[in-house]
């Protein structure tokens, strides 16, 4: 449903704005469309959320083992217990947004996650910090869902991957400004500088789902038809309108993403392109320090042309992938992209330093602009591709195959590219160009699709 806000489009205001100025600053351009009440409200509870984020994920796995005392394999059995339940969330929280109010599930969902997150402060065992990072995962993954139904829902379509990519880059700035935040606990190094930064993000990510009440019931789901006898004025069954209203249920649950077999093949798709994502976390950092002769130095370089890379480019990578054909053909290029990517990084062995240093670079340019466009082509279509009468559990499906492809992803870039070297690299670019292929394909076959049902 999309806000009755009459203000212009922001796409268009940023090509107006290129004609009369080439100059345009970034900032500029990501405030064009902050005139949606809807958008304003979303990024300035994922701004302040992700701030928090930010600080815990720059200290947890050192809060875990040089203050806890946590061997790395219980900090690593931690975080893989937090994933999982992830996984569960995300099916669930969009379940629940199609029931419920989606901005009052939000809200609960990330204050509680932000209260749970203080609660790491207190942490003192591998037991309470495996308790803690289930209900923290599994709490902001159901956050995560309600806001995907969210905007599903509180944008016309042409408006929410735009919507969708200003919130990926408010976020990747938040983060970032957090993880600056918490290196004041890594250079203090003392207990209570981890714990009071811990707390302190916690507080942060629980402010963070303050803006969220400001959003109103157009967003949510549209009331469902109750099942139950209806009488007439003279008392006698209203056997019409009870059969009605079972015919209006009968018909939502036939709507389900699990009976959508190609909603769930994009889904699963979009999960194995999604292990580009381990790639860049796992992949990259331990090829420089076990394969190649750049220091591990370079990997901090990598992550900050990543990051500034997505901030620049992903609302403009993203103009008009609402259309599936557009969707499609972004995807496509994003694969061969990736293709690019791993044959580049695995030319990096065996060079000198400073060759291997420009290689991993010329890798890790290629590797973000494959990230930006997939990601553009994932939103589109998994918006267009849904049923809006269903779209929180439709998102909530599509949310889990990336948590699926999140677990999976160590592994199966390990069992690669970190394992057979340029031959492992070779068969994950593979595996990345056949996911696009197939994305490309339904978005073709559902583009070809239009006009028959138009």
């Amino acid at each position: 449903m999309s806000s009755p806000d009459p203000d212009p489009d922001p796409d268009q205001i940023e090509k107006d704005g290129e004609d009369t100025a080439a100059t345009k600053s970034f900032v500029a351009r990501l405030s064009a469309g902050m005139s949606d009440p809807v958008l304003r409200a979303l990024v300035t509870a994922t701004s302040v959320s992700r701030v928090g984020r930010g600080v815990f994920l720059a200290v947890t796995v050192l809060f875990f083992t040089q203050v806890i005392g946590l061997s790395p394999a219980q900090a690593a059995i931690v975080l893989a217990v937090s994933s999982g339940c992830g996984v569960v969330a995300s099916f669930l929280g969009g379940w629940l947004a199609d029931r419920w109010s989606a901005r009052r599930l939000a809200f609960g969902f990330e204050l509680t996650g932000g209260v749970l997150l203080a609660a790491y402060a207190f942490v003192g065992d591998f037991a309470s910090a495996l308790l803690l990072a289930s209900l923290a995962g599994f709490f902001d993954t159901l956050g995560h869902s309600a806001r995907s139904a969210i905007i599903a829902r509180g944008f016309a379509p042409e408006r929410r991957v735009h919507a969708r990519a200003v919130l990926r880059t408010v976020t990747n700035l938040a983060i970032a400004a957090g993880s600056g935040i918490g290196a004041i606990a890594l250079a203090l190094g003392t207990p209570e500088a981890y714990r009071t930064v811990i707390a302190c993000a916690g507080v942060i990510c629980a402010l963070g789902s303050l803006p969220l009440l400001r959003l109103t019931s157009a967003v949510d789901a549209p009331a469902r038809a109750r099942v139950k006898v209806l009488h007439t004025e003279t008392g006698s069954i209203d056997t019409h309108a009870t059969e009605a209203a079972s015919a209006e249920r009968r018909d939502w649950n036939r709507r389900s993403p699990w009976r959508d077999p190609r909603y769930l093949l994009l889904s699963g798709l979009s999960a194995i392109f999604g292990m580009q994502f381990g790639v860049a976390e796992l992949g990259v950092p331990l090829w420089i320090t076990e394969n190649t002769n750049a220091p591990e130095a370079t990997f901090a370089v990598l992550l900050i042309i990543n990051t500034a890379l997505v901030v620049l480019f992903q609302v403009r990578a993203s103009r008009g992938t609402h259309d599936v054909r557009i969707a499609g053909r972004v995807t496509m290029i994003a694969g061969w992209l990736m293709v690019a990517a791993c044959i580049v990084y695995a030319l990096a062995a065996g060079l000198p330093a400073w060759a291997a240093i420009v290689i991993l670079i010329v890798g890790m340019v290629a590797h973000t602009f494959a990230e930006i466009l997939s990601q553009a082509g994932a939103w589109g279509l998994s918006f267009e591709l849904a049923d809006p009468v269903r779209a929180g559990a439709y998102q909530g499906v599509f949310g889990m195959g990336f948590s699926l492809g999140a677990l999976a992803s160590p592994i199966v870039v390990n069992a690669t590219a970190i394992t057979f070297g340029f031959t492992g690299w070779a068969m994950l670019a593979g595996i990345f160009l056949a996911a696009a292929v197939g994305i490309w394909l339904i978005a073709r076959r559902a583009a070809a699709a239009e006009p028959a049902s138009a």
